[in-house]
Formats: structure tokens, sequence, C-alpha cells
């Protein structure tokens, strides 16, 4: 069965890369953990696909990737599987909640740099694939900067980054910015305010942390948006059930609609950029040096 799916999925890739398809790379970033990264992913992949975006969630927290998990599902492959083990991307690729699909990371992503040339080369061919298969490719990293999810930033077309109004989380998402901007000052970040009382809060922290970084170092930041710190979060984890599935009312999954329709109309993204073959070019041009 998992055959027969990949067989079709290869089909279906090259059908969408004869169209003129490309796949638009954006990571997940976050100054710490615990700011809801995960589960901002996941809600947001759901809400991008319920406006007709064909998204695939690449997990690469590197030794914390759960977003199986939180959907409460068992992939029988992880990233790993595919590079040790020569398996397909297409043998990798599963499917979550709604038809939501995505690459487990598992734990081994932080040995990419130490990989053998050819292993490395057939991660590279292997990840290419996804060229003009998905609309949005949505990476989840892991928190703060590791030399892997740094480099993964660097290569994507936009970087969301998660805060939340924690004075700490505020000073750490900053670090991110700043360290990424000394890097690449073109990067293009937008920022989201996780867990705010209101909606007031979160236009007031984000107003600053944009002044903040408009003053120290230069940079235009977007502010994306606000997400209510909602209860219905909490419930939905425990159930191992998107918020956005498992609560479709509730004020965290409405914001999330809000945020996708913004970034499908394109008012809150960069409207130029580098898809999945830029990121491969970019990431393998980092490793090397």
């Amino acid at each position: 069965m998992k055959q027969d799916q990949a067989h079709q999925l290869r089909q279906l890739s090259n059908s969408l890369v004869s169209q003129g398809r490309t796949s638009r790379v954006v990571t997940i970033a976050s100054g710490k953990g615990g700011v809801g990264k995960s589960n901002f992913t996941l809600s947001f992949a759901l809400s991008l696909m319920e406006l007709g975006k064909k998204v695939v969630v690449i997990d690469l927290d590197i030794g914390m990737a759960n977003l199986d998990i939180l959907m409460g599902t068992t992939p029988k492959y992880h990233l790993w599987d595919m590079i040790r083990e020569r398996k397909s991307i297409w043998s990798v690729l599963e499917k979550g909640p709604n038809g939501l699909e995505y690459i487990a990371g598992g734990s081994g992503f932080q040995q990419l740099f130490h990989l053998q040339d050819e292993e490395r080369q057939y991660f590279f061919e292997e990840l290419e694939k996804l060229h003009g298969y998905a609309d949005i490719i949505l990476i989840d990293t892991g928190a703060g900067l590791t030399v892997e999810s740094q480099q993964c930033h660097l290569s994507a077309d936009d970087i969301i980054l998660l805060t939340t109004p924690e004075p700490t989380s505020i000073a750490d998402a900053y670090s991110v910015v700043k360290i990424l901007h000394s890097q690449n000052p073109e990067l293009s970040f937008q920022l989201v305010v996780n867990r705010v009382s209101r909606q007031k809060e979160g236009i007031e922290v984000a107003s600053k942390f944009k002044l903040a970084v408009q003053s120290f170092l230069k940079k235009e930041i977007k502010i994306f948006g606000a997400i209510p710190d909602d209860a219905a979060v909490t419930q939905a984890v425990l159930k191992q059930v998107p918020f956005y599935i498992a609560f479709p009312r509730a004020q965290a999954t409405t914001m999330l609609r809000n945020l996708a329709e913004r970034f499908v109309t394109g008012t809150a993204v960069s409207q130029e950029h580098k898809g999945i073959k830029g990121f491969i070019r970019n990431f393998s041009r980092l490793l090397r040096s």
C-alpha cells in the first residue's frame, strides 16, 4: 500500500512541476522552547489547507520532534530513515488529521553535518523532489538557534518568528533576529505574539519588538498577528488532536484562520521566493562554508 501511494505521489509531483508550480519554504522559529511553536505549525498548516493550499510539514525540531505526538499519529518512517536506509521521500511522507502531509523528524537531523558526501547528496536529491509538489513547505525547527536550524532559516523564503509576552521570550526572539540578520540582512521575518491575554497586549508587544529591531538593528520586520491564550489549545494537546480540528470555534482557531488568509493573499509575506530548489542550494552552500 505504501509503495502504491509513493508511486501516485511521484506522478502527482511530476504533473504539478510540469504545470509550473513552485513551493514556498517557510521556517517556524522561536527564541526559546515552550512558546507553542509546534502547535502553531500544525494548525497554521491545517488552516492553509482549508484555503485550498497544498502543504507539507517537515519536523526538524532536533531532539524534540513531536508533531506526530500532537497529532496522535505513529509515523512508520522518519527523515533519518530516508537518509540512512535510502528510502524515497514519498515513502516517508506520512498523513495526519484532515490529510495533512508531514515528514517526521526523529532525533537524527543533527547528524546532517556529519554525513558522508553521498548521504548528504541523497538527502538533497530527495528533498528536491518536493519541488512543485506543495504550494507551501512549513519547517518546524528547534527553539533558539542550533547550527542546523540556523542554516534552515538562512535558506528559507520566509521566517515566522513566535514569541510570547514574557520578557525572556521576547529577549530570546530578539537574539534570533539579531544573529540571523547579521548573516543575511535580506531575510524576511513575520512576528507572531502567542498566548496574549487580549489583542491590545499583542499589538503592544509586537509594536515594541518591531521598534527595537528598527532602532538597534536597522531592520524591518512584519507584524503577522497575535494569538490569544486559549484553554482550548491545552485541551487539544491532551487529546492529541490539533486545536484547529478539536475546537474549530475557539479564539485561537479563529486567529489562525485569519493569519492563513493574510498569508494566502500576500499581505504578510514577501512575493518573491526561491522555493525548495533555492532552499537546497543555499543550505548545501552553507554546509560547505
